[in-house]
Formats: structure tokens, sequence, C-alpha cells
């Protein structure tokens, strides 16, 4: 197991930004982060890499509006 949802919440908590993280039915995974910008930067490039076990053949940014709902980070079943 890869643990790649699990990679993501831990790094996005220690950066401090909000938002969640879920697996999509293809197989790939799906976050929405919002925080400062370097730290959502610096997830962006931590996603590239994800945990030993990972292949990660792609990251997708995409500008979205922010949320004024969001508090914390966290696993979306």
């Amino acid at each position: 197991m890869v643990g790649f949802r699990a990679f993501v919440l831990d790094q996005a908590r220690s950066l401090g930004v909000v938002g969640w993280v879920r697996n999509l039915a293809d197989g790939s995974v799906e976050a929405l982060i919002q925080g400062p910008p370097e730290a959502v930067g610096r997830l962006q490039r931590s996603l590239g890499r994800g945990p030993a076990a990972a292949r990660v053949d792609r990251v997708t940014a995409l500008d979205v509006h922010p949320s004024e709902d969001l508090r914390s980070f966290n696993l979306v079943p």
C-alpha cells in the first residue's frame, strides 16, 4: 500500500494549509489545497515526488475560488 493520501495529509498539516484529499475511481488522487502561496507551492512540489512507494505520473494544478469554510486538512472517503 502506497499511502499517498496519508502522505498528502501529513505534508499539508505540517505546512499549515487547509483542504482535503481523496482517491478517485480511476486510481488517481484529487486534492483541494488552500493557504499561503509559498506553502501551497511547497506542497505541490512534494506531491510531484510522493512517498517512497508511489509513482507520480503528473500533478495538475488549477486555481479555484477560495473557500472560507475550510478550517483544517482532511481525508475524504
